[in-house]
């Protein structure tokens, strides 16, 4: 049986650059379960078109919510033409029955456990509506079989999963509806394995906190050294309160860690289910980290109910007084499953469900504090004066452990932005009524006029009418 297994982009328009892509890995660990009599093709469409007409008994569609519009209509146009369509990913595990009205079956949650009884089922013709197996083992080794892909990517990394499940039940995320709440382990030797076999000296782990388990992490971190790799991955603050693990971790090859901030808000700090419950204690934090040698990569959050307009100049005001290199800067996004999509939902402050707009940066909801197009606009503007070459150069100084790091993730955090300024005006005009008078003509809005210092929240004027 000859499968194929795609993984869609959410807008053609704004494909990303194949060099700055992060590999993929969810579709490569289903070949691997799949059991070898069988072909298997994966195609990214960030990387090359897809063709329907594809000779392939079984298409496998994988997806989150900003591209599960677009991988319905893919699942809909390989139905048409007679294959076995099966939905799987984020999305469809949190709206199954709305991915089955465009396929013919769907994976809840994890693959390991049904992917290989739903690929004996399609092969005697028998797919079930729903696969699913909550929380399975993650013992077995499943051998990646081509890492080609991956070396061809920025830094050459290779993307390596440790653990899933998160204990922290944030109310803008639905890991713990996916992996649940209790933190589950790959064996550390078949980690060690993966890396071994795939000849990497560049290793991205996936993990939404590889330190969740600092036991796990520290049998781990020890079983790397030996290996002389390099690697970055995600981490909580707590991280900078175990001085021996963050010593353990540098010496295991740990460069950069990505963390999950949220936001510089003291009001905020107070209700977030996390560590950090002081401005001034997660700046001690960042200087530990910093100072023990990992690049610090935070991520940030617009658009809590606390949040007013000086939100925006409050976060960049931080980033710079703390020289932080680099830094994700997103709008808070509803997602399906989530608390405060239920919250907003009944409070009628969504204001679409188009889930192509479910991106990270884009404003689907009515803030408490401010207009849709004001948090739209306060996020670009904050997010421009960050990445501008000025303030690149100005912080280099303070970055010299990584400079390349520090350029390259900056350069393409620019391209981010400038996309973002580019498709603003019509975004703004698709979502929410415009209220900038330099951005209004004849109730159109002028994208060649836009300019960042019309995004200032120092200079918004209202427009009536």
């Amino acid at each position: 049986m000859k499968i194929l297994l795609v993984s869609p982009c959410r807008d053609m328009a704004a494909k990303r650059s194949r060099f700055l892509m992060i590999p993929q890995l969810a579709l490569h660990l289903l070949a691997g379960l799949t059991p070898p009599e069988h072909e298997v093709r994966i195609v990214e469409e960030e990387i090359e078109d897809i063709n329907f007409d594809e000779e392939c008994d079984l298409v496998g569609i994988s997806c989150m919510t900003a591209n599960a519009p677009r991988a319905y209509r893919f699942a809909q146009e390989f139905k048409r033409r007679g294959k076995k369509v099966v939905l799987g990913g984020i999305h469809p595990t949190i709206l199954p029955d709305e991915a089955l009205q465009h396929a013919d079956s769907v994976v809840i949650g994890e693959a390991e456990g049904v992917w290989e009884q739903l690929v004996e089922d399609a092969k005697n013709g028998r797919l079930q509506k729903k696969y699913h197996k909550s929380c399975p083992s993650l013992d077995r080794y499943v051998q990646i079989r081509s890492r080609r892909e991956s070396k061809k990517r920025v830094f050459d990394i290779i993307p390596v999963m440790t653990t899933r499940g998160c204990p922290f039940r944030c109310d803008f995320c639905c890991v713990y509806n996916i992996f649940g709440s209790v933190i589950r382990h790959i064996p550390v030797k078949n980690v060690i394995r993966d890396i071994v076999d795939s000849e990497g000296k560049n290793i991205l782990f996936l993990d939404d906190n590889i330190v969740g388990d600092p036991v796990y992490a520290r049998e781990l971190f020890t079983e790397l050294k030996p290996l002389g790799i390099k690697w970055a991955g995600q981490a909580s603050m707590s991280l900078a309160r175990d001085p021996g693990l963050m010593k353990l971790a540098v010496e295991s090859g740990c460069r950069a860690l990505f963390f999950g901030l949220e936001s510089v808000s003291k009001t905020q700090l107070l209700k977030m289910r996390k560590s950090a419950k002081s401005v001034e204690k997660t700046e001690e934090e960042i200087k530990r980290i910093r100072d023990s040698g990992i690049y610090f990569h935070p991520s940030l959050i617009f658009g809590f109910d606390d949040d007013t307009k000086d939100i925006f100049p409050e976060t960049l005001e931080f980033l710079e007084r703390n020289r932080v290199s680099s830094a994700s800067l997103n709008v808070l996004t509803p997602y399906p499953g989530t608390k405060v999509y239920r919250q907003f939902l009944s409070e009628g402050r969504l204001i679409t469900l188009d889930w192509k707009y479910y991106n990270h940066s884009t404003v689907v909801f009515k803030p408490r504090h401010m207009d849709p197009f004001e948090l739209q606009a306060g996020r670009i503007w904050t997010l421009g004066e960050f990445v501008k070459i000025s303030s690149i150069l100005k912080r280099l100084p303070f970055n010299m452990d990584y400079p390349l790091y520090h350029l390259v993730v900056n350069i393409g955090t620019w391209w981010v932005y400038r996309d973002d300024l580019r498709t603003f005006p019509r975004l703004a005009h698709q979502l929410f009524p415009v209220p900038q008078k330099d951005l209004r003509e004849k109730g159109r809005i002028k994208p060649w006029t836009l300019k960042i210092s019309d995004l200032n929240p120092h200079n918004w004027v209202k427009v009536q009418g």
